[in-house]
C-alpha cells in the first residue's frame, strides 16, 4: 500500500482499500486545483486572466512525473509521484507543468521547443523549477538520500560529531554538539569568503495545517537564526481538511536544508517526549503544552547563543546568528515577492510551566540517529 494511502484516514474504517484510494485521489486532485489557483496569483493581473483553469488527472506513467496537454487543456501528474512523495515535491512538479501551460496559452509557445526561452520565461514568472520533470529526483528524495561528497570534510566532520553527541555523559554530549555547530558555521563562512557557486532548494518542514501553535513559530525562528536557512510560512493544501492552510518552507543550500530539516524533526520529537513525561500526572491542557514547548525553544536558543558568543570571545569570530548569505537573500526575495509580517496577540502563559520548559531546553542536545519508526529526516546519510 502506498505510504500516503497508509496515512489517509477515512471515517468509515470498513471501506475497501480501492475506495480509500479513490477518495484520496479525489482529494489530491482538489489539492492540485487549489495549489494551481494559489500559484496563479504570482502573475500580474493581465497574465493571470489569460491563463485558463485546466483539468487535472492522475495516471500511471514511466520516465516522467507529469505532462501538460494543450489539446485537452489538462495537467496530468504521475500517480506514483502523488502517492509516494511529499506534497512539496508534488507541488514543484505541478508548477513545472503549469509553466508549460503558461508558455503555450499566454506566451504563444505552441510550436516552440518544450524547454525553450518562452518556457524558461514562464518558469521565472511562476517561480517554477525548469528541471522538475523527466528523471528529476523529487525534493524529498534529495533531502533524504543525497549524500555529501567525500571531499567535503566539514560536513563529514559534522556527521561524526553528531554521532558523538549521543554520549550518556552530558559534558561530552554538549561538547560534541558545540563542536558540530562550530563546523557548520565554518562551512558557511568558507562558502561566503570564497564566494563558492551554490544552488538553493526550498522544502516543507512540518505538515500543512489550518492552525499552527506558538511553538511552531519559535522553532521556525530558531532554524532561521542558527541553521543558515530562510523560513517563510506559505499557503499549502491540507489533505485531511480539503482546503488551503499554511506550512513552513525553508530555503538554503542542500546541506543546510538537510541539517535544518533534521533539527526541526528532532526538536519536535524532543518536545513531545518531554511533555509526555512532564504532564504524565498533571493533566494540563494543550495551552500549557505550548508554554512548555516555547520554554524549550527559549532554553535551547539561549544555549546556542551562549555557545556562539563564547566562540566570538575566544577566537574573534562572528557569531552564528550574524552570518548571512546575500545570494540566499536574493533567492528568497525572488521566490517570495509578496510577504507580510504578522504579529499574534498576547496570550496568557503559565510562568512555572514556561520556566520548566526553559530548563529542559537548556539540556537539549541535537545528535544523529533518531531511530523511532516514522522518522522523516536523516542527517547526512
Amino acid at each position: 500500500m502506498h505510504k500516503r494511502l497508509e496515512n489517509f484516514r477515512s471515517p468509515n474504517t470498513n471501506r475497501r482499500v480501492s475506495d480509500l484510494q479513490a477518495e484520496l485521489e479525489r482529494r489530491i486532485l482538489h489539492g492540485l486545483s487549489c495549489e494551481w489557483e494559489e500559484a496563479r496569483w504570482a502573475l500580474d493581473s493581465s497574465n493571470r486572466e489569460r491563463l485558463r483553469r485546466p483539468l487535472f488527472s492522475l495516471r500511471d506513467m514511466n520516465g516522467r512525473w507529469g505532462y501538460w496537454s494543450e489539446e485537452k487543456n489538462e495537467i496530468c501528474l504521475s500517480r506514483k509521484l502523488v502517492l509516494d512523495h511529499s506534497w512539496d515535491a508534488v507541488r514543484e512538479v505541478l508548477l513545472h507543468e503549469m509553466a508549460h501551460q503558461f508558455s503555450g496559452q499566454v506566451l504563444g509557445a505552441t510550436n516552440a521547443p518544450p524547454h525553450g526561452p518562452k518556457f524558461k520565461k514562464a518558469c521565472f514568472l511562476l517561480r517554477a523549477n525548469p528541471e522538475a520533470s523527466g528523471s528529476y529526483r523529487p525534493l524529498d528524495k534529495q533531502i533524504l538520500h543525497d549524500s555529501t561528497g567525500p571531499q567535503d570534510k566539514i560536513m563529514i566532520r559534522v556527521k561524526k560529531l553528531m554521532a558523538l553527541a549521543q554520549s550518556n555523559n552530558q559534558h561530552e554530549a554538549e561538547a560534541a554538539m558545540t563542536k558540530a555547530h562550530q563546523f557548520i558555521a565554518k562551512y558557511n563562512v568558507d562558502i561566503l569568503a570564497r564566494n563558492i557557486d551554490r544552488h538553493f532548494i526550498s522544502v516543507f518542514v512540518g505538515s500543512p495545517s489550518l492552525r499552527h501553535f506558538r511553538e511552531d513559530y519559535h522553532l521556525s525562528g530558531l532554524l532561521q537564526d542558527f541553521y543558515f536557512v530562510h523560513g517563510i510560512w506559505i499557503p499549502a493544501y491540507v489533505m485531511g481538511k480539503g482546503k488551503m492552510g499554511r506550512v513552513l518552507e525553508i530555503s538554503g543550500t542542500l546541506q543546510n536544508v538537510r541539517i535544518a530539516s533534521y533539527v526541526y524533526d528532532f526538536v519536535s520529537r524532543f518536545v513531545d517526549s518531554r511533555w509526555h513525561e512532564y504532564n504524565k500526572k498533571k493533566g494540563l491542557n494543550r495551552y500549557r503544552k505550548t508554554d512548555f514547548a516555547v520554554g524549550i525553544m527559549k532554553g535551547f536558543r539561549s544555549k546556542l547563543r551562549l555557545q556562539s558568543e563564547k566562540r566570538e570571545n575566544t577566537r574573534n569570530r562572528r557569531t552564528l546568528v550574524e552570518i548571512r548569505d546575500p545570494l540566499l537573500q536574493e533567492h528568497v526575495d525572488y521566490k517570495y515577492p509578496h510577504t507580510v509580517s504578522v504579529r499574534g496577540k498576547a496570550l496568557k502563559k503559565d510562568k512555572l510551566v514556561l520556566k520548566d520548559g526553559i530548563d529542559a531546553g537548556r539540556k537539549l542536545v541535537i545528535f544523529q540517529g533518531i531511530t523511532e519508526k516514522g522518522t522523516k529526516r536523516r542527517l547526512l546519510n
